[in-house]
């Protein structure tokens, strides 16, 4: 098998990123829609961690994002 050149490599690391977005986007997504439909009558703890958790997927779709526009960046640049 040939060796990757770094073009292929950058745009192999872009749609592994798309991946990880989409499915970071889907689970932040259900969640927050599962908290506003459950909030008066889940556990205060549940809606904590719920919060919690939506807070963490936010950040990582937002690196996530910086990531994959900085190596399209680098991209455009070879």
């Amino acid at each position: 098998m040939a060796p990757m050149s770094k073009a292929d490599s950058i745009k192999e690391e872009i749609g592994w990123l798309k991946v990880v977005f989409a499915v970071c986007f889907a689970l932040d997504v259900s969640l927050i829609a599962w908290l506003a439909q459950s909030y008066a009558t889940a556990h205060p703890f549940i809606i904590i961690v719920g919060f919690v958790i939506a807070l963490v997927f936010t950040i990582i779709i937002g690196y996530v994002n910086h990531r994959a526009y900085r190596r399209i960046k680098e991209l455009e640049d070879t």
